[in-house]
């Protein structure tokens, strides 16, 4: 039967039992980020369990499962002005380019709109091609460039009508 050979995958708002799995898969993809952007420091890799506790806590956090397995995660901060900001978006290296990401990005956008938020914005190494062509293909373009991180820096944006 074909459901025999198909990964199947759920994503969900995270709690604290998936705080290891999360600090495995952000360690895991920004290490790689790191390389592709070439710094040689990111925020992303030295945040502790009671870091991403707050951000469950004060943020939108989902969680992507395969066959029961975390293989993918991301964080949203929702301002009272109906904006937001995605932060440490990451898929397993082993899990990327099959629909994980997409998967995420959709339910972001879901959560998004329910809660009357009118834009997210995001930033990503600009001459990250890869990442670069998923978001513009989830809706998302170039509001502009930053410096500041020793890298350069996409911001990106999504308007929600």
């Amino acid at each position: 039967m074909l459901a025999d050979y198909q990964s199947l995958f759920e994503v969900r708002l995270a709690n604290y039992d998936d705080v290891p799995q999360i600090m495995a898969i952000t360690k895991e993809a920004f290490t790689k980020y790191k390389d592709m952007c070439g710094t040689d420091h990111l925020d992303a890799l030295s945040e502790t369990a009671a870091d991403v506790k707050h951000d469950i806590d004060t943020k939108v956090v989902l969680v992507a499962l395969s066959d029961g397995e975390p293989v993918g995660s991301v964080r949203v901060e929702i301002f009272p002005d109906h904006t937001a900001y995605l932060t440490r978006f990451g898929v397993k290296i082993n899990n990327q380019n099959n629909g994980i990401g997409k998967s995420i990005m959709n339910l972001v956008d879901r959560i998004m709109k329910k809660k009357g938020v009118k834009r997210i914005s995001l930033h990503t190494g600009s001459k990250v091609t890869p990442l670069i062509r998923f978001y513009y293909g989830r809706g998302f373009y170039i509001d502009g460039i930053d410096k500041s991180r020793g890298y350069v820096r996409a911001t990106l944006v999504k308007d929600y009508d």
